[in-house]
């Protein structure tokens, strides 16, 4: 069954998550990913939105945290205090699942502005929650495309902190979580070299040249040894994803 990378990065994230996990999500990819794992292969998973919907089930993808879809399928849903005081501050996440519009090589995102901050080129949606979230999950997951805009040596702005310039730098902050623990593109599967906490390539997509990967970065990057090859979509994995997009589709049409 044909798939497309996008398809590719959706699915791959998806499978990194259990039933175990209660997880902060992002919109867009991350949130694709969060329910297509809630339909699969994690139906006990706890989604929790930045608008304080806990155990959200939609049955169509969100346009953002306001969508009512998150409200009236969650069981419950909570004050913006209360999500962000008991809920993340208490330790009560396990992944919180973020994306980025610039990412360096440890995992610090940008999501405020490109340029200058006080003349920026591109002014973006800004941080919201995801500084706390990257901060106090337990773990931090990262889905994105991979383009040299925006895997850069250097980001613009640090929205939401990753391992800062590697090795310890968390720890000598006091932030005693893991960080970013995986980063999922539609290139690769990459995760933190045990010692440096740089991001390392440690399975490519089928069909990806190591040269292709490069191309689509502004750093070395460094690969697993050995480097593994990401496993196929499978047709019940498709079939599912490309359903819930059709249905968010034809709901968002007609709202």
């Amino acid at each position: 069954m044909d798939y497309t990378p996008d398809e590719m990065m959706i699915v791959a994230a998806a499978r990194a998550l259990s039933s175990s996990d209660v997880c902060f999500v992002g919109i867009g990819a991350p949130s694709a990913a969060c329910n297509l794992a809630r339909l699969l292969s994690a139906p006990g998973i706890t989604l929790i939105y930045e608008s304080g919907t806990i155990g959200a089930a939609p049955s169509v993808l969100p346009l953002s945290i306001g969508d009512g879809e998150l409200c009236t399928s969650a069981l419950t849903t909570v004050s913006g205090p209360e999500m962000f005081r008991y809920w993340l501050q208490g330790g009560w996440i396990t992944v919180g699942f973020l994306g980025a519009a610039q990412l360096d090589r440890f995992g610090n995102i940008n999501t405020t502005v490109i340029g200058d901050y006080r003349k920026p080129r591109v002014r973006l949606p800004g941080g919201g929650g995801a500084p706390e979230i990257a901060a106090l999950s337990k773990k931090t997951y990262i889905v994105m495309k991979q383009a040299r805009r925006s895997f850069v040596k250097c980001i613009d702005f640090f929205t939401s902190f990753g391992f800062g310039d590697g090795s310890d730098h968390r720890r000598r902050l006091g932030i005693d979580t893991a960080g970013p623990q995986l980063l999922v593109t539609d290139f690769a599967i990459w995760k933190p070299a045990k010692d440096t906490n740089e991001l390392q390539v440690v399975s490519l997509h089928p069909g990806v040249s190591r040269e292709e990967l490069c191309e689509t970065v502004g750093w070395e990057v460094n690969f697993a040894d050995p480097l593994q090859e990401t496993t196929l979509p499978s047709s019940r994995e498709l079939e599912v994803l490309r359903d819930l997009r059709k249905r968010s589709r034809e709901a968002h049409r007609k709202a």
